[in-house]
């Protein structure tokens, strides 16, 4: 399945500057995959090691990190000679190999005409206290699961991620194409974006075995919480990340310690959230009570949301029957909407939001998210439903006069004024429609 990242491989391959490669992401998120399929298709020759397949490994590293000592090793264990012009080298699931990691540093000082990639689950938590990490050595990316527009792409629908892709200000799509994008959002929301899952049912048409490899992927994380932690830390964490959808159900989605365990503290959990955190399992948005730049600077972070990494793992441990795909609207309101807040969460994540933060007033006012870009903050509400209450986004806009206000629902696409209304399906380019709609001086 095609993945919108292979671009920046390519860009990266074709780099002047270039270091060696380090992909983060989750477990299942689809990272050897790709540098498989980008390997075979974009290099004469691909060298693939796994360090955890094949424990053995680490030894080629052990003692002496210079590359050349390290690339005499490889060529001898696979009886090849290895050129550095058009190959390129995977070492793959480094975590389990701290001195792997190590040599990338020395690779881009040393030997930077080499093209080498490495990849790794759980890289911030297992391997930074064990080995020297290669500050300013290498180049970071991170996967995340499947897009809604990756999902399309793979379900055979190019046309209409094209055209969300080309979405303006002045858009709107005709009712029957909107209807049909809806449709294949409430699929998504189900399916979720890890590979493995939308391949299984893109290939047998099964929605029960989408959801056995769903509930597969959510026991190989749980067997991670031990595999990586001791038993007292992998107890915190098995207790913390179930808890995670009965918070996300609350009409208030405010993270309480004491929603995971009576009387519980933050030194109980914070550990924890900031393990789920750097596995890439979890995503946090920190409340804001004064909206400026930068953000994190007015962040509270005693204040925040936690969100599953993926909409479809969340509907797995809530045990949702996918009877709800066909009826009209209960997906989009399920659980006080928490699929999609969920969603609109990883979709920000995988667009290059980074941060997420939130504002609540000190009466009942809310804005789900708050969006800071070229220099400006916008408050974006998230609806689940068709109700046109903006209440909150006006209580913002009263108090910090934004340039216009955000709303993303199951609603078409409209601008009136300071307010626009981005559908659910086009979130995923909100940065693009931000900098259109002020380059054209609507407002």
């Amino acid at each position: 399945m095609k993945r919108a990242m292979y671009q920046q491989l390519l860009t990266w391959k074709k780099s002047r500057h270039r270091k060696p490669l380090l992909l983060q992401g989750a477990r299942q998120v689809g990272k050897t995959f790709l540098i498989n399929e980008f390997g075979k298709n974009e290099y004469s020759n691909f060298i693939y090691l796994n360090f955890e397949q094949n424990a053995e490994l680490h030894t080629l590293f052990t003692g002496n990190l210079e590359p050349s000592n390290i690339i005499g090793n490889i060529s001898l264990y696979l009886n090849q000679k290895i050129n550095s012009s058009d190959t390129l080298i995977f070492f793959d699931e480094i975590q389990t190999a701290p001195d792997v990691l190590t040599s990338l540093k020395y690779f881009y000082e040393h030997a930077p005409e080499y093209h080498i990639i490495a990849a790794g689950s759980l890289l911030g938590v297992s391997v930074g206290k064990k080995s020297s990490f290669p500050v300013g050595k290498v180049t970071f990316l991170t996967l995340y699961p499947m897009s809604f527009k990756e999902y399309l792409t793979a379900f055979d629908q190019e046309l209409i991620a094209e055209k969300l892709n080309a979405f303006q200000y002045t858009d709107s799509f005709p009712e029957i194409i909107h209807q049909k994008l809806l449709k294949h959002l409430k699929m998504y929301l189900y399916l979720g974006g890890m590979p493995e899952v939308l391949n299984v049912y893109l290939k047998e048409n099964d929605i029960s075995l989408a959801r056995k490899i769903q509930l597969d992927i959510l026991e190989a994380y749980k067997r991670d919480f031990s595999k990586y932690a001791d038993s007292s830390q992998a107890i915190k964490t098995f207790e913390l990340w179930h808890s995670i959808p009965y918070q996300l159900a609350k009409e208030n989605k405010k993270f309480k310690y004491s929603d995971v365990r009576k009387n519980a503290r933050s030194a109980t959990f914070e550990n924890t959230i900031h393990w789920l955190k750097n596995t890439g399992l979890i995503n946090i948005a920190y409340n804001i009570k004064v909206p400026k730049i930068p953000l994190s600077g007015y962040a509270d972070y005693s204040k925040f949301k936690l969100y599953l990494l993926d909409s479809g793992l969340l509907g797995a441990m809530l045990n949702i029957s996918p009877e709800i795909i066909i009826k009209p609207n209960a997906l989009f309101s399920e659980y006080n909407g928490a699929f999609i807040e969920n969603f609109v969460a990883s979709e920000l994540i995988s667009a290059g939001i980074k941060n997420l933060y939130y504002w609540t007033s000190k009466s009942d006012a809310e804005v789900d998210f708050v969006i800071e870009q070229g220099g400006n903050i916008y408050p974006l509400e998230v609806k689940s439903g068709t109700n046109r209450n903006i209440k909150s986004l006006r209580s913002y806009a009263e108090k910090f006069n934004p340039k216009f206000i955000i709303r993303t629902s199951p609603r078409n696409f409209t601008i009136d004024n300071d307010f626009i209304n981005i559908p659910l399906y086009a979130i995923c380019i909100i940065k693009n429609l931000i900098g259109s709609t002020d380059s054209a001086g609507v407002l």
